[in-house]
């Protein structure tokens, strides 16, 4: 037994043991990226675009080669990324109540502020949340909006600066400020390469990359032939107007085409110009070492193919993304061939910090395939798009490794089947083949069964 004496003593150094074990937990940045497709990066074998920072995080860290989002927009695919949670289940996108404070409350940022994490979010928000809950989840939150790409900075705001370059300089003052004192997560949420759709232009650069890919010559890629959009179901032309009107506004002509692709690499150069100042200002305050660094796509992007722009849709242009962890405590470098979504961020981060995910969380934390434990992990998953509006039709569906079959809510009868394997661009439907109709129902039905789950779930209390 401890004499009172040497308790006492005990006591008076319990700061110091708390502080020590409080320095050993990882430091966080996770970097969401808008609109960046899966291949708009040169670690996944696109040979135009500039991204030596990102290529040199993927080749150092754990690149996923096969990354999803559940749901192909902006709103609802962050609120699945705060809280781990299927769209059906969190029930937020556009024109929907704020995100309900039941989610908020099992969100990462939640969960790592009462474990004592400085909790820093820089850029594009894109939610809202209940009681406005964001001012009480990170200890600074600096939202910026994707309209107007160059802000005014400096003395008598006499300096132009672009956005990205002015959201990396929020959030390394903020870890200049924090390092040290306690354990930090930083959200660093880009509205790059979104385009600024109020602007004829569409994508904007700093001067410096002006020169940028000037000598390259864009290749028309696959399906950009007008005959794929007449090859669409008919109510998915009349549906699809808004993608209709912003590929019009991007892609109706060779000339354009070259414009908007160019500004669009651009802009995702000048994001992996500010990941490589991030990294060194990370090594010059001695910190990269103990520094997780998580980058991901909001959702994927239509670059013209079927004659359409922005995402929305269940083809793999839209749902699929980039994914880089990377871990300096760990040799890591690897590709991962498994199925991983945006809702396995949220208990990656908590798993990274020492936290245990609420048993509710739908989503899986990504360390054990960081760390090539590859049994049991998921073999298929739902993807899912419910924004009520009249001109993106809803549809959900539910894609394996070889399959991918989904349909249209407010078409019923319309559906689509696919062999990955085989047909990788998703051009022959095989819901009418003969052959196909057992995988057919098999897929109908674990769809029903997924969804029913998910709905349940939406109506369900959500609790640590």
């Amino acid at each position: 037994m401890i004499s009172r004496k040497y308790s006492y003593i005990l006591l008076l150094f319990l700061p110091l043991f708390s502080l020590a074990q409080t320095s050993t937990r990882p430091n966080i940045i996770f970097i969401l990226t808008d609109d960046q497709r899966w291949d708009a990066l040169g670690y996944a074998g696109n040979d135009l675009i500039h991204t030596p920072n990102m290529d040199q995080l993927a080749s150092e860290g754990v690149y996923f080669e096969n990354a999803f989002v559940t749901t192909p927009i902006c709103a609802a695919s962050r609120a699945s990324i705060l809280t781990g949670l299927y769209e059906r289940t969190h029930d937020f996108t556009f024109r929907t109540p704020p995100l309900a404070a039941d989610y908020v409350n099992v969100s990462y940022p939640k969960l790592l502020k009462e474990q004592n994490y400085a909790l820093g979010f820089f850029g594009k928000f894109g939610m809202q949340l209940e009681n406005r809950m964001d001012t009480l989840i990170f200890d600074k939150c600096e939202k910026e909006t994707t309209q107007g790409y160059f802000r005014l900075v400096g003395e008598g705001w006499s300096e132009h600066i672009h956005l990205t370059d002015h959201t990396t300089n929020k959030a390394i003052n903020f870890i200049e400020n924090i390092a040290g004192e306690k354990p930090f997560c930083v959200s660093i949420s880009y509205n790059a390469p979104h385009a600024d759709d109020t602007s004829p232009l569409q994508y904007f650069w700093p001067a410096r990359h002006d020169k940028l890919y000037s000598e390259e010559v864009i290749p028309r890629g696959p399906l950009m032939d007008e005959k794929y959009y007449q090859q669409l179901p008919p109510f998915l032309q009349d549906s699809m107007t808004l993608g209709r009107i912003r590929w019009k506004w991007r892609y109706d002509s060779p000339e354009k085409y070259q414009r908007m692709v160019k500004g669009y690499y651009k802009m995702i150069s000048t994001i992996d110009d500010n990941l490589g100042r991030l990294r060194k200002r990370l090594a010059e305050l001695k910190i990269a070492d103990n520094t997780i660094i998580i980058l991901l796509g909001d959702n994927g992007y239509f670059l013209g193919e079927r004659g359409l722009a922005g995402k929305w849709l269940m083809y793999e242009n839209s749902i699929r993304v980039p994914l880089i962890i990377y871990d300096p405590r760990a040799e890591q470098s690897r590709t991962v061939q498994q199925l991983a979504l945006n809702i396995d961020i949220s208990p990656t981060i908590l798993d990274y910090a020492g936290i245990e995910a609420p048993a509710s969380i739908q989503g899986r934390s990504l360390r054990p395939l960081l760390a090539g434990q590859t049994q049991s992990w998921r073999k298929d998953f739902v993807c899912e798009h419910l924004y009520e509006l009249p001109y993106i039709p809803k549809s959900e569906g539910i894609r394996t490794k070889k399959w991918k079959y989904f349909r249209y809510l407010d078409y019923p009868g319309n559906e689509e089947l696919y062999n990955l394997e085989r047909d990788p661009m998703e051009l022959n439907n095989l819901v009418g083949v003969q052959a196909y109709q057992g995988i057919l129902r098999h897929l109908r039905t674990t769809l029903d069964e997924r969804t029913s789950e998910l709905d349940k779930a939406s109506f369900s209390k959500i609790s640590k």
